[in-house]
């Protein structure tokens, strides 16, 4: 069987956390296929997160394997506060939501103290209105906005159930003006551009502008993956997309925002979308959640995955799964199975972009780099070429041809090791470092050289190469040529 059929396109992404802290297991992690290394700073230490950079790095160096690092925002996560005791919510009962930092000062004459629900979020009483719905607990208990009095918030029960301190608190429908980053993300954020990591993943994204903040925060360190898991986003959902450089199905919060019968259709709204802006697309959420203590998944969560890569996703992501379950290898070895096995239908499911009469495709298609990733496709398919190569520096051709969803393995050759390392995340795409004068004759030479140690192709077979002239200016793909290998 050839390299080109042997080749997994979809990546997988794979959350660490303490089922996966021993050296051992975290190498085996990365040798059973984890493409990316997600460090979540909901729960990550500084130090913690320190290590875990530098394991990632010397075990990519090691395995010749380029292993993208993507630092997790917590984002401003709206909580309640600490409570004495669980709060046991009847249907009906009259509740109080009041800035934690205020307790019971802040109660209207009359109040139970018994009924208050202390919250992180000072701003509440200036988002909400009556008639607005707050969802607690994942959505396990939902109360309705009776009246705003001052900083309190009166609410009535829907929904029974038991409450708990910390316990998260969502605002379907509401405009939240709480700043995109806090105080910790700041903090996290500076120590994740000190790392050099390959990503940020900014959470609870509601605006374009949260995304043009944390570009200019960043300063060219790292691209920004849009985690979509607000309602409010999907308003805006299209101009996120194109100011990110990379999108996240966020189904936990984004299933509790939304009616649940609607997140699927949310889901492959995204990632069509994602496509056209080739911006790459990772499904996350419960994608294997009953192996975080089972040794097999459920065959439901077997379709879920499956949906996924069919949608057209770039990458599937483990959470809990690889950070906390009993089994954090075998999740990495089913999802590994489960892209194969998809993969064997291919020839790799046609692009939306190809479906798409030309008026209507994204603008970035239609750039002279998407005239030219067209063109490779076309090449590929009446040539029989077993793979292509591109001549990137930025990731940005790579991209754009890993949208058109090629049937061969994408070489993407490149002089930047950060580069190197992101397009890990990249649908169809074997990245290859390039060491040396950076020229045409010396980049096709290195090509040639990674097709064939890679067996990616046979001395004789024509091949596609797509690159910009010249060479050190990013975004100027213009070129393509047909060598021979």
């Amino acid at each position: 069987m050839t390299a080109s059929r042997l080749f997994r396109r979809a990546k997988i992404v794979c959350t660490v956390g303490p089922a996966c802290s021993e050296p051992s297991t975290f190498r085996a992690l990365i040798e059973a296929g984890a493409d990316a290394i997600r460090i979540n700073f909901s729960h990550a230490e500084h130090a913690e997160a320190r290590a875990i950079i530098e394991a990632t790095r010397r075990i990519g160096r090691e395995t010749g394997r380029p292993v993208a690092i993507i630092a997790d925002l917590q984002g401003p996560k709206i909580r309640v506060g600490d409570l004495p005791s669980p709060l046991r919510i009847s249907e009906g009962d009259r509740c109080y939501f009041v800035p934690e930092e205020k307790g019971a000062g802040a109660l209207p004459e009359g109040a139970s103290r018994d009924r208050l629900i202390p919250t992180t979020y000072a701003g509440l009483a200036e988002d909400v209105a009556a008639g607005d719905r707050i969802l607690l607990d994942d959505g396990k208990i939902e109360v309705q906005v009776l009246e705003v009095n001052g900083d309190c918030v009166e609410v009535e029960a829907v929904t029974p159930g038991e409450l708990g301190s910390h316990k998260g608190i969502n605002l379907p429908g509401v405009r939240v003006g709480a700043p995109s980053l806090t105080d910790k993300d700041r903090d996290d954020l500076a120590f994740a551009i000190d790392q050099d990591v390959d990503y940020v993943a900014l959470s609870f994204v509601r605006r374009p502008e949260d995304v043009v903040d944390l570009r200019d925060r960043i300063g060219g360190h790292g691209l920004i993956i849009s985690k979509i898991e607000k309602d409010q986003a999907l308003q805006d959902l299209d101009e996120i997309i194109r100011q990110s450089d990379g999108v996240m199905v966020a189904r936990g919060d984004l299933g509790v925002e939304l009616p649940y019968e609607e997140v699927p259709l949310v889901q492959k709204r995204i990632i069509t979308q994602g496509q056209e802006l080739a911006r790459p697309s990772i499904t996350a959420t419960q994608m294997l959640e009953s192996m975080t203590t089972s040794s097999r998944p459920t065959r439901a969560e077997v379709s879920d995955v499956a949906t996924a890569l069919l949608d057209g996703t770039d990458a599937v992501m483990l959470s809990a799964e690889t950070a906390v379950g009993h089994h954090p290898i075998e999740a990495v070895r089913v999802m590994e199975r489960i892209i194969r096995r998809i993969e064997r239908e291919g020839p790799p499911f046609p692009s939306r972009i190809r479906e798409q009469p030309a008026t209507e495709r994204a603008a970035v298609q239609q750039t002279t780099s998407g005239a030219v990733a067209a063109a490779a496709m076309q090449a590929v398919q009446r040539l029989g070429a077993p793979f292509l190569v591109t001549f990137t520096r930025s990731g940005f051709t790579a991209r754009v041809v890993s949208a058109q969803r090629p049937p061969v393995p994408i070489l993407a050759v490149t002089d930047q090791s950060s580069t190197y390392r992101q397009l890990a995340v990249a649908w169809g795409v074997h990245p290859v470092l390039f060491e040396g004068e950076v020229n045409y004759r010396t980049m096709l030479s290195r090509a040639r050289s990674a097709a064939l140690d890679g067996g990616f192709g046979r001395p004789g077979d024509r091949f596609i190469v797509t690159a910009g002239v010249p060479f050190h200016v990013t975004g100027t793909t213009n070129m393509m040529r047909i060598e021979e290998l």
